[in-house]
């Protein structure tokens, strides 16, 4: 079977999700795309959209159709080409109206995973559930006709696991797309000891037609990007609750100083507690659980988590994208109050931030900020200068911030000596593009 042929009738299970509507999204495109070669005019292509949530479908078929227009904007040139014999459509406007109708065409919105029944292939983004996900490629398996092949987007399950329980026998590996799926560049491809050499082809193609980056990462749970994330959030929770310890200052006043430090001082795009509230405080832990039972040496989780979680805290987006409230309270996506463990409420950060500022001490001449490194053609040997004055501070926050990236570079050698990455530069890699930092946290910065 040919790589259009594969992409003829497809599945997204947990198609109206945060992922799986990005994965739609470039999926359509891409059999659209297809469709409109003179040779495929006459092929049939269908995508089928599989959730649960009727009304999820709903806003899905909105998002979708809002975002096909924004692609189609960015090709007008190419999509003339592409409608050259169609003397009706003149203006870009009916040009870009006319590939919406098409892109649109390829979808087919379901609730019953039956209609997978007929695919080809299988994108899964449902929640890290392993038996749940388990159940459905089983399902799949069994009343399928046409030997489909399967792509879990999955970011903690081990691939392996999952081959074995559905007996999928090489037939299924790992493309973890990042949040965005549709902005973000990255994909991790995760493979196991039987996959199918066709499949990974097949799989660096598809991702090179979405201009994706591959990064290859070997079958541990967590693989490399929340192999690094988790251990990174374990140490920023840890050294928040330590600070508290230390200076006998109440917890979310460490939490708001180690969020500073993590942003500012390490030249990140937000903090680390900023980030686990991003991705979510219940979806970081339940990761962690998923983590935690493969890997016997240490301890994948976090009794800060739980706590918040007891106290129903639990952060991740609205459906708008806007930022839910976790460890930190946001108002037009910006921190403005941590919250309390203790009196289980927010704290305004106008009534404690002077004092943890003085405190942290002030960043050297020399700091550089995040934004300001995106289109920085000197970076390395500016962000060099910054963390050799850092080093020469004896601040508070200069102290835990050169503690922070040592620690950070460690997790990044520990991934590759044990095994998970190919190699240092992956680890860079995955950190650079999927968690957009400035730089990879194997680096001569905390030597």
């Amino acid at each position: 079977m040919t790589y259009e042929e594969r992409l003829q009738n497809v599945s997204v299970l947990g198609a109206a999700g945060k992922m799986g509507s990005g994965i739609l999204l470039l999926t359509a495109v891409e059999m659209a795309d297809l469709k409109m070669k003179p040779e495929n005019k006459d092929k049939s292509f269908v995508l089928n959209a599989i959730d649960v949530s009727p009304a999820g479908l709903s806003g899905l078929m909105k998002y979708l159709q809002a975002q096909v227009r924004k692609v189609a904007e960015k090709k007008t040139v190419w999509l003339r080409k592409m409608y050259a014999d169609r003397d009706d459509l003149v203006e870009n406007y009916d040009i870009i109206d006319e590939y919406i109708f098409d892109v649109m065409n390829v979808v087919r919105p379901s609730t019953s995973m039956e209609v997978a029944y007929h695919s080809n292939l299988i994108f899964e983004a449902i929640i890290e559930n392993k038996d749940l996900k388990v159940k459905l490629f089983s399902q799949i398996k069994n009343n399928s006709k046409v030997n489909p092949w399967f792509f879990t987007n999955t970011s903690s399950v081990p691939i392996n696991n999952l081959e074995n329980e559905a007996g999928l026998d090489g037939k299924i590996l790992g493309f973890h797309f990042y949040n965005p799926p549709a902005v973000q560049r990255l994909v991790e491809l995760i493979t196991t000891g039987k996959t199918k050499e066709e499949v990974k082809e097949f799989a660096l193609e598809y991702a090179k037609k979405l201009k994706k980056v591959i990064v290859p990462s070997n079958d541990h749970a967590g693989f490399i990007g929340n192999g690094h994330f988790m251990r990174d959030a374990m140490h920023g929770m840890d050294e928040a609750e330590a600070l508290a310890a230390e200076k006998n200052i109440p917890l979310y006043k460490a939490i708001y100083i180690i969020n500073k430090v993590t942003q500012d001082y390490l030249v990140r795009p937000m903090g680390i507690f900023q980030l686990i509230d991003y991705v979510g405080v219940d979806v970081v832990s339940f990761i962690m659980s998923v983590m935690n039972p493969h890997h016997e040496d240490e301890e994948i989780s976090h009794k800060m988590l739980d706590k918040m979680l007891e106290q129903g805290v639990k952060g991740g987006q609205h459906s708008s994208g806007a930022q839910k409230d976790g460890f930190l309270k946001y108002k037009g996506g910006r921190p403005v109050a941590v919250w309390d463990t203790h009196k289980q409420e927010y704290v305004e950060l106008e009534k404690f931030q002077n004092e943890c500022e003085e405190m942290m001490g002030s960043l050297p001449d020399s700091s550089v900020a995040w934004k300001s490194t995106l289109r920085m053609k000197n970076k390395e040997e500016v962000l060099g200068a910054f963390f050799n004055d850092l080093k020469q501070l004896d601040t508070l926050a200069a102290k835990l911030a050169v503690k922070y990236g040592r620690r950070s570079k460690a997790i990044g050698e520990q991934l590759f000596n044990s095994k998970v990455a190919h190699s240092t530069d992956d680890v860079n890699t995955v950190m650079l593009t999927g968690f957009f930092h400035a730089y990879g946290p194997v680096n001569i910065f905390f030597d």
